[in-house]
């Protein structure tokens, strides 16, 4: 592969739109009007911080106004530049038309590394940052509402969210303004997961069809299945924690960046998690093989692997090493466009991350909509609900009672059914509903169509061709 140039992450989202647009039948004015970022804001600001001013530079990107608010993350990274916040952006607007949240693309980042500040120091620049977008509209419920990213979490949404609110005294929807906050600040349960918990979904989907399985050459359920993940942050953790202790699945590699753990016979995911909140690193690790080079353990033989951290990492250089015959994108393009034609040639199947990885907005969604009705799920109804299940089990209990021996109900049967659905179970159900009908389109599109040979181009036709009717909507 020498002397031939890896794309860009900017340039591979291109390349797949570009591939996915010349199946499709639009007009090339309109094929231009939704591949096209609309605008990108540049801030640079000053934050004075032990005793001298600080100047951060940070970006906000509208892809696509088909639909508002837009939507996307905020990530704070030293690596984090205008190219990558517009491709990024663009991603968001396809991944929201192919799961149907209502939103249009945007995407943030702030060039800082978190480590090197104090919590109080961090909250100052937030503050600014979140102040900066919001006097511009690009923090608004109606308008623009970020979520967390790499580097952010619940902490920094809920600064944001009472920046935009300080800001904008009268707004009764004020704590819409941004999604992925904590639960006592205006979150939804269920939402720290909603990636991780969106991947297990997305691969149960996959495995409910023998045919696509089969592709893979694969065969069975997830039960045994071998798995390597790539990155143990929010994303990776959950999503090899589910998999492993619900569905079966064995974790047989980790890979962090201090190195990898491997054990073929599985890696006790939450025993990982735990050290490396307690020691940074997996390093030491006890109970599996350390190997300082972890982009090896991508190479291992493994039945699915999850990058789940960085764009780029299976790229033109490692591509034909690769034996995994499943790959699920967790993180945002960590399949390059070279590597994806070289595997595409070998016969692997990816789930892009553009379905993948959109448990996240989906449930940003459910919170967006808790907020904006300003109560939670569940609420209204599950007493009710419970008062019902309450006059079946009675009259169970009685047929129990006159039967005698000969009928009985299971011994966890009552506890079981009288319970009512409370909001992270509601939330869940509305991810698993969203992931299932997703997939369904894309796989439709995959099988009906001879021109269509893998689901990333699936899935960019579905989400380009739901745009482009938005679009037309509006009389364009």
């Amino acid at each position: 592969m020498t002397g031939i140039k890896e794309p860009s992450f900017r340039e591979s989202v291109d390349l797949m739109f570009n591939r996915a647009a010349s199946l499709m039948d639009l007009p090339p004015g309109l094929e231009e009007k939704i591949r096209v970022c609309n605008a990108t804001y540049t801030v640079r600001f000053g934050v004075r911080l032990r005793g001298q001013i600080h100047t951060f530079t940070g970006y906000r990107s509208v892809h696509s106004e088909h639909m508002e608010p837009v939507k996307g993350g905020i990530r704070y990274a030293l690596a984090v530049n205008q190219d990558e916040v517009e491709a990024l952006a663009a991603l968001m607007t396809y991944k929201c038309a192919l799961v149907e949240a209502p939103f249009g693309g945007s995407k943030g980042g702030l060039c800082i590394d978190p480590r090197q500040y104090e919590e109080h120091e961090m909250e100052q620049i937030t503050r600014r940052f979140a102040y900066e977008l919001a006097k511009r509209d690009l923090i608004n419920p109606s308008q623009n509402v970020p979520a967390p990213d790499m580097g952010t979490g619940e902490r920094e949404m809920a600064w944001m969210a009472d920046q935009y609110a300080r800001m904008n005294t009268t707004d009764i929807n004020a704590r819409a303004c941004v999604t992925g906050k904590p639960l006592n600040a205006g979150g939804i349960a269920g939402r720290v997961e909603a990636t991780g918990r969106g991947i297990q979904y997305a691969l149960r989907e996959f495995f409910r069809n023998p045919e696509d399985v089969q592709k893979a050459g694969l065969s069975g359920s997830l039960d045994g299945k071998r798995v390597i993940v790539q990155g143990l942050g929010n994303v990776g953790y959950h999503a090899a924690k589910f998999l492993s202790e619900e569905d079966g699945s064995r974790v047989i590699g980790i890979i962090e960046w201090d190195g990898a753990l491997f054990n073929p016979d599985g890696i006790d995911v939450e025993a990982v998690r735990q050290w490396i909140v307690k020691h940074g690193g997996v390093k030491n690790y006890p109970d599996a093989t350390h190997t300082a080079e972890g982009g090896a353990v991508l190479e291992e033989e493994c039945d699915i692997l999850i990058p789940a951290a960085l764009e780029g990492v299976v790229n033109m250089s490692n591509a034909e090493r690769i034996k995994a015959p499943l790959i699920i994108e967790a993180a945002n393009g960590p399949v390059t466009a070279g590597a994806d034609e070289i595997l595409r040639k070998k016969g692997t199947v990816i789930i892009p991350d553009m379905y993948a990885n959109a448990g996240g907005v989906t449930v940003s969604y459910f919170e967006w909509v808790k907020n904006l009705s300003h109560i939670r799920f569940g609420r209204m109804q599950r007493r009710q609900e419970e008062a019902r299940h309450e006059l079946i089990v009675s009259e169970l209990q009685r047929l129990d009672r006159y039967l005698g021996d000969a009928w009985s109900m299971s011994p966890d049967f009552k506890s079981k059914y009288l319970k009512g659905a409370d909001e992270l179970e509601l939330v869940r159900s509305g991810l698993d509903d969203t992931m299932r009908i997703a997939y369904q389109a894309m796989s439709e599109v995959w099988h009906d169509r001879d021109d269509v040979e893998d689901l990333r181009t699936a899935a960019y036709i579905v989400a380009i061709d739901r745009v482009s009717k938005s679009y037309r909507a509006k009389g364009l």
